[in-house]
């Protein structure tokens, strides 16, 4: 399948996994569909050291360095306009910071749910929640207490 230039040229994916098999799977993915892989982060310092060079994040909630997917997630977004998706087996523990991102892909993930996913964010699509991917659940759009700049108080 040829690289369409839209998606390869114009977006970059951080990949926040600590699980070097399922991280390496999500980049032949990322890079087969097109984008770049700006790199495979396995903890905070790691994810928060590669975004200035990224424009989209697939990130994991339990790293290496422990639970702490969501909190990358809210500093992706709130400190470098990263646009998040979570990539996890377990949702529920997303919690308040599903407000910092898109939506989320479920483990066991589809290729193409990352595919699809990845296409429509690149595509800037205003409505993510209208979405309907395999294996993709978007948020519902912040409702004041997320400004896109950091987390409310």
């Amino acid at each position: 399948m040829p690289t369409n230039p839209v998606y390869g040229m114009s977006k970059t994916v951080l990949i926040v996994e600590d699980e070097i098999f399922v991280a390496l799977e999500i980049e032949q993915i990322v890079e087969d569909a097109g984008f770049t892989v700006g790199a495979i982060a396995a903890d905070r310092e790691a994810a928060l050291a590669a975004a200035a060079a990224c424009d989209i994040a697939l990130v994991d909630l339990n790293l290496r360095d422990g639970p702490t997917g969501p909190g990358i997630g809210m500093e992706l977004a709130g400190q470098f306009g990263i646009q998040v998706i979570y990539v996890t087996a377990n949702p529920a523990q997303i919690g308040a910071a599903a407000e910092a991102a898109l939506g989320v892909i479920a483990k066991p993930f589809r290729a193409d749910s990352i595919t699809a996913t990845l296409r429509l964010v690149a595509d800037d699509s205003s409505d993510l929640t209208a979405a309907q991917i395999a294996g993709f659940t978007p948020f519902p759009p912040p409702s004041g207490s997320w400004n896109g700049m950091g987390p409310a108080g």
